[in-house]
Order: structure tokens, then sequence, then C-alpha cells
């Protein structure tokens, strides 16, 4: 019998929704196209973001710290972990109906909530840039900074957010965990955004930063020497000069002319630069490896060589 091939997936903020009922319809339509990964005969790994949720359950601790008093600031670390939980009781309650749905009875589903190390001294902390949470006026701004100790910064006149540190995961600390579920045959849903930590002796200190998802599903994918990472996003393929009059669409791309067009900046720093460091940097992790980028109903296209934007050795 042929080995499956070993698949980790980075599902994008299109595939949850940015709501509980738009999660909760959103995940029905990612159960289908990941069960189709696995009728295709590969081995599936879920990892996904988690920007909109974890704003939405910081906003929801915040509004209880203003309802009472008593109540302390709930860390964005806890907030992280509260946002893992309930994405992965959707998409694990998702994908055990399509597998069964598809008459699929043998493959479990387990969510794991990850914690993932970042390094204390990255230089992301002295220059927090990611934005959280709703806008709030310079009076309630100054407020949190004052009570909260949050660093808050002007957006475009559109008012004031949170701003916290995105730092590079080191380690995935329950990774050995995740390897012996995957080597069991579970469907594995696992660093969800990361509960980012920092190590202080034994004991592990929750961040305030959270971690982009395609840096986390590539060190996942590089831990559990899967043989894709697939990341998920809004668009086909990637494109040099996206937008422009001489936009071209990427198929096949090899690590040293991804980097050069990196290098060149092609790739803009808030939305497809990091996919592309992400499946550069696993691509050029061992021979054989390869990472994708494409849309979420193209993902089956993608693994047949169809479609999407394949980076290699």
């Amino acid at each position: 019998m042929a080995k499956k091939r070993r698949i980790v997936i980075a599902l994008g903020g299109n595939a949850l929704g940015n709501t509980l009922p738009e999660q909760m319809a959103a995940v029905k339509i990612t159960a289908k196209a990941i069960v189709d990964l696995i009728e295709e005969g590969c081995e599936v790994v879920v990892a996904h973001g988690n920007g909109p949720q974890v704003g939405m359950v910081n906003n929801a601790m915040i509004a209880l710290t203003h309802e009472d008093v008593q109540q302390p600031n709930t860390p964005l670390s806890v907030c992280v972990a509260m946002s893992q939980a309930y994405i992965g009781y959707d998409l694990q309650n998702a994908l055990r109906e399509e597998l069964l749905n598809r008459g699929i009875f043998d493959i479990p589903v387990a969510t794991m909530i990850t914690q993932v190390r970042v390094d204390e001294n990255d230089p992301a902390f002295q220059a927090p840039s990611k934005p959280i949470g709703k806008f709030v006026t310079a009076k309630q701004a100054k407020m949190m900074e004052e009570n909260f100790d949050y660093v808050m910064k002007e957006d475009s006149g559109r008012g004031y957010r949170r701003v916290v540190a995105s730092p590079k995961p080191v380690e995935i600390v329950e990774i050995s965990t995740i390897r012996t579920m995957v080597n069991s045959g579970n469907l594995v849903i696992a660093c969800g955004g990361g509960i980012p930590v920092t190590r202080q002796g034994n004991h592990l200190k929750g961040a305030s930063a959270v971690i982009d998802k395609d840096f986390a599903s590539c060190l996942l994918a590089k831990e559990l020497d899967a043989d894709y990472l697939i990341i998920l996003t809004a668009v086909e393929k990637v494109a040099l000069n996206f937008g422009k009059p001489d936009e071209t669409w990427l198929a096949d791309v090899s690590v040293e002319e991804a980097q050069r067009y990196v290098t060149e900046g092609h790739f803009a720093v808030g939305s497809m630069l990091p996919k592309v460091e992400a499946a550069v940097d696993f691509a050029a992790s061992k021979p054989g490896r390869t990472a994708l980028i494409t849309l979420l109903e193209k993902s089956r296209d993608a693994i047949q060589g169809k479609t999407g934007t394949m980076f290699h050795q």
C-alpha cells in the first residue's frame, strides 16, 4: 500500500468567517475541501488563524471588566486559548460530519490546544504592530493604556486600536502529542493561532502577542515531516505586480526565484509576504517538500498540479 502524502493545511480567515454564525456556515464548506484531500489519499493536519476571533474574545473580556470592577483583565494569551477551543470545536464537528456523510468511519477528529513558544528577545516585542480588537476613542485608549498597560495606536482617523507584537514561533510545545495523534490516524486540528508563551525555567508564561498562522503552520509542517504545506488564501495563485497592468500569475516557482521576488518587494507585508516567506521556508527545509498557495475550493486541484502556486527546491 502506497504511503499517504502528509499535508498541513493553513486555513485563512475566509475559511472561518468573522462572527459565530458566519463561522458555523464557513466550516461546513471548509470541511468539504479538507475531506476532498483525504479522499485523494492524503493524510491531513489542519492549522488555522484566529485574528477576528481573538479580537472578538478580547473585546468581550474587556466589556466584562467594565461591568464588574472585581473582574481582572484577561491576558491576551488566554483569549487566544479561548479562540483556539471554539474554532476547533466548530471545525472538528464539521469535519466529523463530512467524513461520516462520505462513509469514512475510521478517522477520528480532535483539536489540540497548542502553546507555541516565542523568543522573549524577539525584536517584535519592541515594536508591536498587529492591531486587535475594536476601535475606541482617545479617552478610552488612554484609560486602557493606564489600566491595562496596553499599547494603543491611532489608525487612519478611524480611532485607536490596541497593537501587539507578532513574534516568530520557535517551538511547538505539544508537538510530541500532535505527532503521536497524527501517526495514529487522527485528523488533528492544531496550532490555531498558537498560544504565545515564553519559557521561564520550567514555567511557560503567556505573552501579549499573536503568532502569524503561516509561520506557525510552516513550523508544524516541518516538525511533522509533512510532504506538503498548503496555505489557503483569497486568491487562486500568487501574483507579481498584483493589481497592476503587468500583473503576472505564478504557477511553478523555485525557492531561489521566490526569494528574489521577496527581495524585489513584490509582496505586501500585511497579506501575501508572510505566506510566500512561509512557503519558501518549508520548501527549502528538505528535498522533496512542496508548498502550495491557493484558494480553499481549489485545494484538490492544486494537489493534483492543476492550479495554485507551487514552491519547490
